[in-house]
């Protein structure tokens, strides 16, 4: 019966497949699962799984208590490139926004001082960013910054680039950066901003920049969808 169901699920996904391609939903939207359910003459549950795999191929994408979407192209990211996040966008033909969730002086945990290259407990910046593409959100993201290089930054207009505002305003430029790049599942803190379930696959970025003396300056934490994003890197 397993085996049975395995066809099923895979001949709608193929079906649906080939109704995308043609332009079928050019709304961006599927029709809700028991629509889709009547149409194919199947349950819920072979439904679901032919949903997920097309999920899994990166055809579509789903959004809590919003239903399922036609995916957009990936966001090409080369870390290599000191580019911002509005920048790379543009450059790709996107449209980026930047929300501020939150922007505050916090004392530092043992992971982001061991970042800074602070005592735990230093007193850092703090900023949260909700970040989208084309409408879409897919970058939740944490900055930590070590206030002695931004005096007065939590003043500034935070939805802008961090990048253009450290070099206009402070004169400080990137002059290094180390990344680390993560799958895994989406925390409490960043899966509800991006419209997804806790503990849904995502990619997590994790940045450590410098300044043009070599000085760490902040800390970013990025969490992707990771269905919105492809690493890129040419060296």
């Amino acid at each position: 019966m397993e085996s049975i169901a395995l066809k099923t699920a895979e001949a709608i996904a193929s079906a649906l497949l080939s109704r995308i391609q043609a332009g079928e939903f050019s709304g961006g939207r599927l029709p809700a699962e028991r629509a889709l359910s009547e149409a194919f003459s199947t349950t819920r549950i072979t439904l679901r799984e032919a949903l997920g795999k097309l999920e899994a191929q990166g055809v579509i994408y789903r959004e809590l208590r919003r239903g399922w979407f036609i995916a957009p192209p990936r966001l090409i990211y080369n870390p290599l490139h000191h580019s911002h996040f509005h920048a790379m966008a543009s450059e790709q033909g996107r449209q980026a926004t930047t929300e501020v969730l939150a922007a505050e002086q916090v004392a530092a945990q043992e992971r982001v001082a061991t970042a800074l290259r602070l005592a735990p407990g230093s007193a850092v910046y703090c900023i949260r960013r909700l970040r989208r593409i084309d409408g879409r959100a897919v970058l939740y993201v944490e900055h930590y910054l070590n206030p002695r290089f931004f005096p007065g930054l939590l003043d500034e207009d935070l939805t802008r680039s961090l990048t253009d505002l450290y070099d206009q305003r402070y004169g400080i430029r990137y002059g290094g950066a180390r990344f680390t790049i993560l799958p895994g599942p989406l925390p409490e803190v960043a899966a509800p901003p991006l419209n997804v379930a806790t503990g849904s696959p995502g990619l997590l970025i994790t940045r450590i920049n410098r300044n043009q003396q070599k000085e760490v300056i902040d800390c970013d934490c990025e969490y992707w969808r990771y269905d919105a994003l492809c690493v890129d890197v040419e060296a």
